[in-house]
Protein backbone atom coordinates (compact mmCIF):
# COMPACT_ATOMS: atom_id res chain seq x y z
CA UNK A 1 0.00 0.00 0.00
CA UNK A 2 1.31 3.43 -0.92
CA UNK A 3 -0.06 6.71 0.37
CA UNK A 4 1.04 9.81 -1.51
CA UNK A 5 0.53 13.03 0.41
CA UNK A 6 0.66 16.41 -1.28
CA UNK A 7 -0.56 19.97 -0.96
CA UNK A 8 1.69 21.37 1.73
CA UNK A 9 3.40 24.72 1.45
CA UNK A 10 3.93 28.14 2.93
CA UNK A 11 0.88 30.23 3.80
CA UNK A 12 0.21 33.29 5.89
CA UNK A 13 -1.80 33.09 9.07
CA UNK A 14 -5.50 33.09 8.27
CA UNK A 15 -4.95 31.40 4.94
CA UNK A 16 -6.00 28.01 3.66
CA UNK A 17 -4.45 24.87 2.23
CA UNK A 18 -5.85 21.57 1.05
CA UNK A 19 -3.86 18.41 1.57
CA UNK A 20 -4.45 15.31 -0.51
CA UNK A 21 -3.65 11.70 0.23
CA UNK A 22 -3.84 9.42 -2.77
CA UNK A 23 -3.89 5.71 -2.00
CA UNK A 24 -2.64 2.98 -4.32
CA UNK A 25 -5.59 0.79 -3.33
CA UNK A 26 -9.31 1.15 -2.87
CA UNK A 27 -9.72 3.29 0.24
CA UNK A 28 -12.92 1.48 1.10
CA UNK A 29 -10.74 -1.41 2.24
CA UNK A 30 -9.33 0.71 5.07
CA UNK A 31 -11.14 0.87 8.38
CA UNK A 32 -9.85 4.34 9.17
CA UNK A 33 -8.02 7.03 7.25
CA UNK A 34 -6.70 10.17 8.75
CA UNK A 35 -4.06 12.83 9.14
CA UNK A 36 -1.40 13.22 11.79
CA UNK A 37 1.04 16.05 12.21
CA UNK A 38 4.39 16.49 13.88
CA UNK A 39 5.92 19.83 14.74
CA UNK A 40 9.65 20.15 15.54
CA UNK A 41 10.34 18.86 19.04
CA UNK A 42 6.82 17.53 19.44
CA UNK A 43 5.26 14.11 19.29
CA UNK A 44 3.14 13.11 16.34
CA UNK A 45 -0.48 13.94 17.01
CA UNK A 46 -3.73 12.86 15.42
CA UNK A 47 -5.46 15.73 13.67
CA UNK A 48 -8.49 14.26 11.93
CA UNK A 49 -9.83 10.86 10.95
CA UNK A 50 -12.65 9.40 8.99
CA UNK A 51 -14.19 5.94 8.87
CA UNK A 52 -16.47 4.25 6.39
CA UNK A 53 -19.70 4.82 8.20
CA UNK A 54 -19.17 7.32 10.99
CA UNK A 55 -18.89 11.09 10.98
CA UNK A 56 -15.38 12.55 10.88
CA UNK A 57 -13.54 13.33 14.08
CA UNK A 58 -11.14 16.12 14.87
CA UNK A 59 -8.62 17.13 17.47
CA UNK A 60 -9.92 19.99 19.60
CA UNK A 61 -7.17 22.26 18.28
CA UNK A 62 -8.48 22.08 14.70
CA UNK A 63 -12.25 21.78 15.15
CA UNK A 64 -14.26 24.28 13.14
CA UNK A 65 -11.17 25.02 11.00
CA UNK A 66 -10.21 21.73 9.36
CA UNK A 67 -12.39 19.38 7.34
CA UNK A 68 -11.51 15.84 6.35
CA UNK A 69 -13.27 14.24 3.42
CA UNK A 70 -12.88 11.30 1.07
CA UNK A 71 -13.42 10.68 -2.63
CA UNK A 72 -13.85 6.96 -3.03
CA UNK A 73 -13.76 7.16 -6.82
CA UNK A 74 -10.32 8.77 -6.70
CA UNK A 75 -9.07 6.74 -3.72
CA UNK A 76 -8.13 10.03 -2.11
CA UNK A 77 -8.63 11.61 1.28
CA UNK A 78 -8.44 15.36 1.70
CA UNK A 79 -7.78 17.72 4.57
CA UNK A 80 -9.10 21.22 4.00
CA UNK A 81 -7.38 23.58 6.39
CA UNK A 82 -8.83 27.06 6.91
CA UNK A 83 -7.96 29.90 9.26
CA UNK A 84 -4.46 28.52 9.61
CA UNK A 85 -2.38 29.55 12.60
CA UNK A 86 1.39 29.53 13.11
CA UNK A 87 0.92 26.68 15.59
CA UNK A 88 -0.41 24.55 12.74
CA UNK A 89 3.09 24.48 11.29
CA UNK A 90 4.17 20.85 11.06
CA UNK A 91 4.80 17.93 8.77
CA UNK A 92 1.45 16.36 8.00
CA UNK A 93 1.24 12.62 7.49
CA UNK A 94 -1.49 10.62 5.89
CA UNK A 95 -2.39 7.45 7.74
CA UNK A 96 -4.54 4.43 6.95
CA UNK A 97 -5.51 1.44 9.05
CA UNK A 98 -6.66 -1.88 7.65
CA UNK A 99 -7.63 -4.28 10.43
CA UNK A 100 -4.51 -3.94 12.62
CA UNK A 101 -2.10 -2.92 9.87
CA UNK A 102 -1.10 0.77 9.77
CA UNK A 103 0.19 2.54 6.68
CA UNK A 104 1.88 5.93 6.44
CA UNK A 105 2.45 8.44 3.70
CA UNK A 106 5.72 10.31 3.36
CA UNK A 107 4.58 13.59 4.92
CA UNK A 108 4.03 17.04 3.52
CA UNK A 109 5.31 20.21 5.19
CA UNK A 110 2.89 22.97 6.13
CA UNK A 111 4.41 26.26 7.24
CA UNK A 112 2.19 29.06 8.51
CA UNK A 113 3.84 32.45 8.86
CA UNK A 114 2.61 35.10 11.30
Amino acid sequence: VQLQASGGGLVQAGGSLRLSCAASENIFTFNIMGWYRQAPGNQRELVAWITKGISPNYADSVKERFTISRDNAKNTVYLQMNSLKPEDTAVYYCHALRVLNPYWGQGTLVTVSS
